[in-house]
């Protein structure tokens, strides 16, 4: 049975988008991801275009209210944005409660949205790398998102 992980953050636009498919295409063999956000935002446009670079399309990924997984079961609960980790609403459920924090892109202006989003992208697949390799430490095929170009 795979292990379940949710991945809360404000706006569920970006960063907590990003994890929950990344852990299907680095860790879906053990791990089920979903992600939710404290208050839903939308899918940033920037998402679809920096995850579309390495061929991951996520167009029809949708912010989901964290409310929508009250009552679920999940061993982890992760919150990547430091404002879902003071309001993160409890998860008795949860064997593991765990803060990633990555870089606030929702706050960046759209000037700066590509120097930033990729480096997050591939911040947030290389953590997901070290976890699952935390669960299977048999030697891995490492999923790069794309160059910084």
């Amino acid at each position: 049975m795979k292990q379940r992980m949710l991945f809360l953050c404000r706006g569920n636009s970006a960063r907590s988008q990003m994890e929950e498919v990344l852990v299907r295409l680095i860790a879906g063999d053990h791990l089920d991801a979903e992600s939710a956000g404290t208050h839903p935002a939308g899918l940033n446009p920037m998402t679809v275009k920096v995850m579309r670079e390495p061929g991951v399309d996520v167009r029809h990924s949708r912010s989901k209210p964290v409310e929508e997984f009250y009552g679920e079961s999940f061993d982890y609960v992760i919150t990547v944005c430091d404002q879902a980790k003071v309001t993160c609403p409890i998860f008795p459920s949860a064997r593991y409660v765990r803060h990633w924090s990555f870089d606030d892109l929702a706050a960046a202006s759209a000037e700066t949205w590509v120097k930033l989003f990729r480096p997050v992208r591939n911040e947030v697949a290389d953590r997901m790398y070290e976890f699952r390799a935390k669960l299977t430490p048999a030697a891995l095929q490492r999923y790069r998102c794309g160059h910084d170009s």
